[in-house]
């Protein structure tokens, strides 16, 4: 069954339903499974979540190429002076659980690896500063699924068919609404607006990962999809609206996808990993041998 995220967001409106109520109905229509089953995945899945990040905390490990790893110490060991303690430790997050990828640790893909730190860090950070019920987490999880599922079938979350705006930029529109779901569930125009300000945000983002690992500048940019979801929540709470709906962000990112050159979708062939540095980094890690990310 075809519906906009906006028609969902209307229909829960008009109906007085809880909008995570109208998404795992809206699911059933379309797999046939139970509606409870969509929720109490959301909730394991947000669990999972926090145990993820608990095993990272309890044994961090670099990645295997030694790039990335203690990221994520340097930020919780680090008093922010810009951001609030919400949002930085959103940031914080989002490293650890992309550094936690990196090394080979169990993630939620969410919705995929290379973008696994953006909703957790926004969900957990949202836990652990304002204790918010994972329960209530969980549903707003599953909202974002939706929107997550509505670029998926409008465009692509992928980096390899639509670059990293497909992977972090769904990502940090998907955590841009759990955001709002999470703590105002009722501001409908908040929750219809939120994912279309983040996502416009990050529309072009190419992947260009260092060495085809997803590290270096996959890790980071997580951390900077947090503090974009934070932002376009605050937008769309303070009443801000995005002069184009979120459904049509969502074909404008295919189209951008789709005009991107093979280079710039997770080929290693273009951006920053064919700077200088990034190809000494590969040759220095394979022990000398040549790479040219050009052939």
């Amino acid at each position: 069954m075809i519906m906009k995220f906006e028609d969902l967001v209307k229909a829960a409106k008009d109906s007085r339903t809880p909008l995570h109520k109208v998404v795992s109905d809206w699911y059933m229509m379309n797999t046939g499974n139970d509606p409870k089953a969509a929720e109490e995945t959301a909730k394991k899945l947000v669990r999972e979540m926090l145990g993820s990040y608990h095993s990272r905390l309890d044994r961090p490990e670099k990645s295997l190429t030694g790039w990335v790893g203690d990221n994520d110490a340097k930020a919780r060991s680090h008093v922010p002076e810009f951001l609030s303690p919400l949002v930085f430790s959103g940031v914080s997050i989002a490293l650890s659980m992309s550094e936690h990828n990196a090394s080979m640790g169990k993630i939620v893909a969410c919705p995929t690896a290379g973008a696994c730190g953006v909703v957790p860090g926004a969900l957990l950070s949202l836990h652990l500063n304002r204790s918010i019920d994972l329960d209530i987490l969980g549903n707003a999880l599953l909202v974002s699924g939706a929107v997550g599922e509505r670029i998926r079938r409008r465009a692509s979350i992928s980096g390899a068919m639509s670059g990293c705006q497909a992977e972090v930029g769904t990502a940090t529109a998907m955590a841009s609404v759990a955001i709002v779901y999470a703590t105002h569930p009722e501001d409908y125009s908040a929750l219809e607006n939120a994912p279309a300000l983040a996502l416009k945000s990050l529309l072009g983002l190419v992947c260009d990962p260092v060495g085809g690992f997803v590290e270096i500048p996959c890790v980071k940019r997580n951390a900077f999809g947090v503090s974009i979801a934070f932002t376009a929540a605050e937008l769309a709470l303070a009443g801000i609206k995005s002069a184009i709906p979120f459904e049509e962000v969502a074909d404008s990112l295919g189209r951008v996808g789709r005009r991107l050159p093979e280079e710039l979708k997770e080929t290693a062939r273009g951006g920053i990993a064919i700077t200088p540095t990034a190809k000494k980094m590969v040759a220095d890690f394979l022990g000398g041998e040549r790479v040219d990310n050009n052939a």
